[in-house]
């Protein structure tokens, strides 16, 4: 992976620094080009006359969006100060973009990227949607953090999880992260028993032997689903194996321009304890 997109948020408070140093360092254990998207939001007035005469909605409006671009700006030259600190090569884009169309418009820039890097801060921010919209929209993989809960790995890469179930998107997901697997301490190949028929005894040596002939050394393991839900089964075992990172496959169910989430992936993106990589 030699060129990694990194998403700024800005509104109504701004990717923290922390979050801003582990995406640096990420890039810096790459060996990786990164680019940050600082999006500032922009707002359209509904043109409601009432509105403009009782608060001003246009103003309101026009002090929202100095708001952002202030956070933008000043996310901008922690990045910029960072990329020096660490020697790694960057730049940083300063955009616009409605707060409805913020996913499809970071999906946008992350199509001709390896990799997108979206911080998750509070549970309620809305980088939870700019992550579906990367994952289902971009073709590209999406990896989802949070600073102090859920870190980026830096240094040496350690153990890394590949949730593996046969299907074609944990495919997708294996390949999109050889370049990381590659890197990795420890890879181990996990698929969850008795949850669904496609996810049967015995397919994760087939995975093994494929990373074998691409320089990486895993092991297969599983685990049974034992009344959980299958996120938390994934879960679990990447905290009993102290995991820095989990690769697997976006589930997702199209209906017109709604994506009805998988168990899995909707349980890792509320308020994941591990970096997740995904892929679709």
């Amino acid at each position: 992976m030699k060129d990694i997109l990194f998403h700024f948020d800005s509104y109504p408070d701004p990717t923290p620094v922390e979050a801003i140093d582990q995406a640096v360092h990420f890039a810096s254990m790459l060996g990786a080009e990164i680019t940050a998207l600082a999006v500032q939001v922009h707002f359209k007035p509904s043109g409601n006359w009432l509105a403009e005469r009782l608060i001003n909605l246009s103003g309101l409006c026009a002090h929202e969006e100095e708001k952002s671009l202030a956070n933008c700006r000043v996310a901008i030259a922690a990045f910029t100060d960072r990329l020096a600190t660490e020697n790694v090569k960057g730049k940083a884009l300063l955009t616009k973009a409605e707060p409805a169309l913020m996913g499809d418009h970071v999906s946008v820039h992350a199509r001709t990227r390896d990799l997108c890097l979206v911080p998750l801060v509070d549970s309620l921010d809305g980088q939870r949607s700019v992550v579906e919209a990367v994952l289902f929209g971009s073709g590209r993989p999406v990896l989802l953090y949070r600073p102090g809960a859920a870190d980026l790995p830096s240094g040496e890469l350690g153990s890394v999880v590949l949730a593996w179930d046969g299907s074609r998107c944990a495919a997708r997901a294996m390949c999109d992260a050889l370049p990381i697997l590659r890197k990795a301490r420890e890879v181990r190949v996990l698929t969850v028993v008795k949850e669904k028929p496609e996810a049967t005894a015995g397919q994760g040596a087939d995975v093994v032997r494929h990373l074998s002939l691409h320089g990486i050394n895993a092991v297969a393991d599983e685990v049974d689903i034992a009344g959980r839900k299958i996120g938390q089964a994934i879960s679990d075992f990447a905290k009993a194996h102290h995991a820095k990172l989990l690769i697997m496959g976006g589930y997702g169910r199209s209906k017109v321009r709604e994506f009805i989430l998988g168990g899995a992936t909707q349980h890792m993106l509320h308020e994941p304890d591990v970096a997740i990589m995904l892929s679709h």
